[in-house]
């Protein structure tokens, strides 16, 4: 094991010790380093203010949230704020002069998240209004009204920018950090991942930190031992084997995109609404199971999809299907030192419609009132099986297996609807909160199934937003 973080700040090798491992990058930014382009606006990864971007070994340029990332997450790459980019003479980076040349600025406390989201789409692929628009919603301005910001945008990302490769930090086994108490473990394989869970079965486990990392900021828990996967890269992978897409439980939302949208697009849609890109390039669907909130966004989608979790435990793995996983609310069937270290998604069969919706009250970077998937396989007009998964509707994310029972076997037809959605009345007993009433969540699940049902009859196809 090794006792320091090295990483690079711009150009600049960095190598911290004794640092308290649940210190954010922010608050590293802003105290210890005196750079202060980089804001405090929400201190939850919602505004976009605090936009950073790190630099892999693969050379991706990915913005993220400073507020809710943990300075171990540094170790071994490069982090990139708003000062690092003007050249050495001074002369403003082309993003920073498209936003002046645009008036994209005003008061001037978002701009630096702007700039360095543009900055990183601008090592991808030349962009389109949309990938624009999308890359922006993780970030919020309450001066410009956006379009000044997306004119610059437009402009300034049209030519695709290839940085200059710089050397990182070898990472030579797990680091451990301890500082006041605290300890910190960043393993390097899944190996030692279980070795380390076994040696500390209290750990909490830190996969992107876009929930933990909230627990730290708003909550002010005290996190005595946090264990990372940030370089566990063994089970950080998304593949397709086998008739299943198997997600490593390390893989973001943004790594899994491409194989899911490739397959489910109404999946892709649905991942392109969690929270923003910064988020999507942090955030993990095995930690969105893991946490196993209520309203979680993915668990609905892998349930209707009949997803397999792999469970390990020292050397010991076992299987179990999602929705044996919930056992209540915020409760699994994980035992002491048990992580998730892959979900197995099938791929689709023929005849098989899948469908994926979320409510909410905004579009962009908001939590789900419901959230419901709807796995369909219909021969000759007859229902030869149904699977659905919702969120929002029940302690856990859960399928209205009455629904589904009621449905196989029958026509496909909007009488059939109409009657399964008297069953769906009685399949949840949802509450009521501050996103919705518990008789909105009920109206909700039953358009929902005859959305689902529209959508997937001959006649009502052009009612698809997705192409199918």
């Amino acid at each position: 094991m090794r006792d320091t973080l090295h990483f690079r700040l711009g150009p600049e090798p960095r190598a911290l010790r004794d640092v308290d491992p649940t210190m954010t990058v922010l608050e590293y930014l802003r105290g210890p380093e005196r750079l202060c382009g980089t804001k405090e606006g929400c201190a939850e990864g919602d505004c976009g203010a605090c936009t950073v971007v790190l630099v892999d070994r693969q050379g991706r340029h990915q913005a993220v949230n400073a507020c809710v990332l943990f300075v171990p997450a540094l170790d071994g790459q490069q982090l990139l704020t708003v000062e690092h980019l003007a050249a050495a003479d001074g002369t403003p980076h082309p993003v920073q002069q498209a936003m002046v040349d645009h008036h994209g600025s005003q008061c001037g406390f978002c701009t630096p998240g702007f700039v360095m989201s543009l900055f990183a789409l601008r090592t991808e692929a030349k962009p389109d209004r949309v990938a624009v628009n999308e890359v922006l919603a993780g970030n919020l301005c309450r001066c410009t009204g956006y379009r000044p910001i997306v004119d610059a945008a437009m402009e300034v990302c049209l030519g695709t920018e290839v940085p200059a490769a710089v050397a990182l930090p070898a990472m030579d086994g797990t680091l451990a950090l301890a500082h006041g108490g605290k300890r910190s473990f960043s393993p390097r394989s899944s190996d030692e991942l279980a070795q380390t869970l076994l040696d500390h079965p209290d750990a909490v486990i830190v996969a992107g930190a876009t929930d933990v990392g909230l627990w730290v900021t708003k909550q002010h828990k005290t996190l005595l031992v946090t264990v990372s996967l940030d370089t566990v890269f063994d089970i950080a992978g998304v593949v397709e084997t086998g008739g299943f897409i198997q997600i490593g439980a390390g893989a973001t939302y943004q790594d899994a995109l491409p194989l899911l949208e490739q397959h489910y697009p109404d999946f892709g849609g649905m991942i392109r609404r969690i929270g923003s890109r910064q988020i999507r390039n942090r955030g993990t669907i095995g930690g969105n199971i893991a946490n196993a909130s209520p309203i979680g966004d993915s668990p609905p989608a892998l349930l209707a999809l009949d997803a397999t979790l792999i469970l390990r435990r020292g050397d010991a793995r076992r299987s179990v299907k999602l929705d044996e996983f919930f056992t209540g609310y915020r409760r699994t069937v994980l035992a002491p030192s048990e992580f998730i270290e892959r979900i197995d998604v099938p791929v689709p069969v023929p005849n098989q419609a899948f469908r994926c919706y979320k409510v909410s009250k905004r579009f962009d970077q908001d939590i789900s009132a419901v959230c419901a998937a709807f796995r369909l396989r219909l021969q000759d007009g007859i229902v030869r099986d149904i699977r659905i998964g919702f969120g929002g509707m029940a302690a856990t994310p859960a399928r209205p297996t009455a629904v589904e029972e009621f449905l196989t076997g029958r026509p496909w037809t909007e009488a059939t609807i109409r009657t399964a959605q008297s069953v769906m009345d009685n399949a949840f007993s949802p509450l009521s909160d501050m996103r919705a009433s518990s008789a909105y969540r009920r109206t909700v699940a039953r358009n929902l199934l005859l959305k689902c049902f529209l959508e997937t009859s001959e006649e009502a196809v052009l009612t698809r937003l997705i192409p199918a």
